[in-house]
């Protein structure tokens, strides 16, 4: 603990004046002590003298002294690091619903665990937090706008259907757009709320080609983070990944669709966002715990003194009773 970690630190200058009365105390004693010890009638001490109590007779100071030091602290205000929920944020999430999310690779497949996983990241996110819902394949959709109601979002995420090819940087603009949306209706502040895009896929974009071209992930990944609004991008399958894709003659073709790790990274880091991998339900439902924490919290400075408070009344208040039990007097 430093300086920085209270709120007035030059109480604790007070400490020098409970260390100097303790080194008072200490010197009396030893000049009462020595005082006695020249009275040279030993008997006669004997009977006048008080009943002598040992080390237990310094106890009372010893805890008042105790307690002083804490209240000391406790008036510095000392302070920690407190998670208190967010209440005015924005987050996209964002799932790829290509054909590539049929594969079987992660049981019972890519995009039957992503709905699962999915709904459990809307039941854990704070209250306050609005969350909204794109889905994209070769075009991408506002399904649910930034919302607190979870069951909306739930209900759509139910509903997801596959399509064809995959447009990432196409769902990545759809998203900022509904958050500029909703940072209109707001209002009332300086600054936008806070926003984050979660992007879930499995494939490398196909629409456009050129994940640089105007419309592409890259692109829009680099103006997310004009706008401060970071990316966590999710890699979800494996690099075993197949689907069974049937032709108009009726001819079944098993197509290998391995994730694609490198671009994913890429949009994460052009935004300042967070890039994860999960080959598995429960791996996804890791990483989705892992975000709630990042996104539905916030690290502020809280007080920490009641803890000092209450150790130093409880002290004081314990060094008097001593006293007054031991010696029928106050120290």
């Amino acid at each position: 603990m430093s300086f920085r970690d209270f709120a007035s630190p030059w109480w604790l200058l007070f400490l020098v004046v409970v260390v100097a009365m303790a080194v008072g105390f200490v010197l009396a004693a030893r000049r009462r002590q020595r005082n006695t010890m020249r009275f040279t009638n030993m008997d006669l001490l004997e009977k006048v003298a008080p009943r002598r109590l040992g080390i237990s007779r310094y106890a009372p100071t010893a805890l008042i002294l105790a307690g002083l030091m804490f209240l000391t602290v406790a008036l510095a205000g000392p302070t920690s690091d407190q998670r208190v929920p967010r209440n005015r944020a924005t987050v996209m999430l964002v799932i790829d619903v290509s054909l590539s999310m049929e594969a079987t690779d992660v049981a019972p497949d890519r995009l039957v665990a992503a709905q699962e996983a999915g709904k459990s990241f809307a039941d854990g996110l704070t209250p306050g937090i609005n969350l909204g819902l794109v889905a994209f394949a070769g075009t991408a959709s506002v399904l649910v706008s930034p919302t607190t109601n979870r069951d909306a979002v739930k209900s759509a995420i139910d509903k997801l259907q596959l399509a064809e090819r995959t447009a990432t940087g196409e769902a990545i603009f759809t998203a900022m757009q509904s958050i500029d949306t909703l940072g209109a209706v707001l209002g009332g502040g300086d600054a936008a709320p806070p926003a984050r895009i979660v992007l879930l896929s499995d494939g490398k974009q196909t629409v456009p080609e050129s994940p640089d071209d105007p419309r592409g992930g890259y692109t829009a990944a680099r103006e997310a983070q004009t706008k401060d609004i970071p990316i966590s991008t999710i890699s979800f399958g494996t690099s075993y990944g197949t689907v069974d894709i049937t032709d108009d003659q009726g001819n079944t073709e098993r197509v290998p669709v391995p994730v694609d790790d490198p671009s994913l990274k890429e949009i994460a880091n052009l935004s300042n966002g967070n890039f994860f991998t999960a080959s598995s339900l429960e791996e996804l439902r890791s990483v989705y715990d892992t975000l709630e924490e990042q996104i539905g919290f916030e690290i502020t400075k809280g007080d920490a003194s009641r803890p000092w408070l209450i150790a130093g009344v409880l002290l004081t208040a314990a060094g008097v009773v001593t006293a007054l039990g031991l010696r029928q007097r106050l120290p």
